[in-house]
Formats: structure tokens, C-alpha cells, sequence
């Protein structure tokens, strides 16, 4: 069990095709605050239809995207 599921079950039930969330919007999601285990734990994303696009460690910030039916293209 990882410590972001509940942020990972939260983009499994969004219906929009991508999301970017705050690092703040992440940690009240998540129940934990974002840290750089995120940074490993992210691959277990994709088990629930999304990927990370993008991190802004600058503007803190997480931009997330609905995978299609060829996600393997991107080496992810």
C-alpha cells in the first residue's frame, strides 16, 4: 500500500482527460505532504488510468494525464 493511493483512487474517479493540483491540493488529498518518495512512487499510477506529465518543483505543482490505449510510447 502506497502513502498517495487516496490520491491515486481520487484521479481514477476524475473524469476530465488531464488535472494539474497543487502540492498543497496533493498533501490534503493524499493525507500525507508531497516529498520525494512521490518522485518513485508515481510509476504505481498507472495501474489506475494516469500518469504524471510534469512536476513544477518551482511553482509547486503536479500536472496529471488520463492515459490512452498506447501508454508504453513514452518509455513509462
Amino acid at each position: 500500500m502506497s502513502k498517495y493511493d487516496l490520491l491515486w483512487q481520487y484521479l481514477k474517479n476524475q473524469t476530465a482527460s488531464s488535472l494539474q493540483l497543487t502540492f498543497d491540493q496533493i498533501g490534503q488529498i493524499a493525507g500525507t505532504a508531497l516529498d520525494h518518495s512521490f518522485l518513485a512512487s508515481k510509476k504505481e499510477l498507472q495501474a489506475y488510468g494516469w500518469r504524471v506529465c510534469h512536476i513544477s518543483l518551482k511553482e509547486q505543482w503536479v500536472s496529471f494525464e488520463k492515459q490512452t490505449g498506447d501508454t508504453h510510447q513514452e518509455g513509462q
